[in-house]
């Protein structure tokens, strides 16, 4: 069986979404094939971003923001959405999930550590989901 697929969406893909999918990898190894984009990228990582997930021992440093586009939706089996609004492309049959989490955008630190908490802790239910469904 083809290992599954998940899609991190947000607008800039300068935060959550690489906090997310810098989780994802960490904790998921090579069973689970791991993208993140923006409808509206960012230039850079966020700093404190990444100085957060450091703390964890998961380096964002050499992570660039990309561009949400339709294939990347297409080529996805689950589709998370943190913020994105409208602009995110919808097609029926992918699995769909909505992330309500704070945008660490000019937050600092101890900030930045809550929201990356919350996150941690939906990878990790993820990841029992996706290894209980294939």
């Amino acid at each position: 069986m083809a290992k599954p697929s998940v899609l991190f969406v947000c607008v800039h893909n300068a935060g959550r979404s690489q906090m997310a999918a810098g989780y994802l990898m960490h904790l998921a190894g090579d069973t689970v094939e791991v993208r993140s984009a923006g409808s509206a990228p960012a230039d850079s990582i966020n700093p404190v971003v990444v100085e957060a997930m450091r703390e964890e021992g998961i380096d964002l440093s050499n992570q660039n923001p990309k561009i949400l586009t339709a294939d990347a939706v297409q080529d996805s089996d689950v589709v998370i959405t943190m913020g994105c609004g409208d602009v995110c492309p919808f097609f029926a049959g992918k699995r769909y999930l909505d992330w309500q989490l704070n945008d660490p955008a000019g937050q600092g630190l101890d900030a930045v550590r809550t929201i990356r908490h919350e996150i941690r802790q939906r990878i990790e239910s993820l990841i029992i989901e996706l290894q209980s469904s294939t």
